[in-house]
């Protein structure tokens, strides 16, 4: 993804290319961000079944946290002297993945989904992680912080898809219908 702002200015110690890259990968997370945020309150709002309290309720403190991380990357963005795009219109035009698929379904039918969502979104952070070693520092620890957070709210929603011996319902799963129908 490129963005195709100038910067007005950078942070000291950051050379514009090198800052121009890092609001790249910055915005990449807000979109992801924005998405996700956006397809938890959905499930959170589509979830039925024996375990509907639970899930509904898991998923409003993730809803939060992802929020916040959103508002945390357009920060980053605009100190970088970047024009953060928060837009519903520029999530659609820049993401690189599929909506989410899956309308009102069981609890383990919208985890298992989420399973591949979390899947997606920590591996993107991950790869801007290991990207950002040479770039930016101050972004990176942005980055492991969050994906930390992640990690954890995607083992909140694998917990519920494990069986005793520590399979994944989803396994080899590769779309949200997929692992939808394998979990139910």
């Amino acid at each position: 993804m490129s963005t195709q702002q100038k910067l007005q200015y950078t942070t000291p110690g950051l050379d514009e290319t090198s800052a121009q890259r890092v609001v790249e990968l910055l915005q990449g997370r807000l979109h992801a961000a924005n998405d996700l945020h956006l397809t938890l309150k959905h499930v959170h709002w589509n979830v039925v079944g024996p375990h509907f309290i639970a899930v509904h309720e898991m998923l409003d403190p993730q809803v939060d946290a992802v929020r916040g991380f959103a508002d945390d990357l357009a920060e980053r963005i605009a100190t970088l002297g970047g024009s953060p795009q928060g837009t519903p219109g520029s999530i659609v035009d820049a993401r690189t993945w599929d909506d989410y698929s899956i309308g009102r379904a069981t609890t383990q039918e919208h985890l298992a989904a989420l399973d591949l969502v979390y899947q997606g979104v920590i591996t993107t952070y991950r790869d801007g992680i290991k990207e950002l070693d040479d770039l930016d520092l101050v972004t990176q620890d942005m980055f492991i912080a969050q994906t930390e957070q992640l990690e954890l709210f995607h083992w909140f929603v694998r917990a519920h898809l494990e069986d005793k011996g520590g399979s994944l319902a989803t396994q080899g799963a590769t779309t949200e219908a997929e692992a939808a129908r394998a979990a139910s």
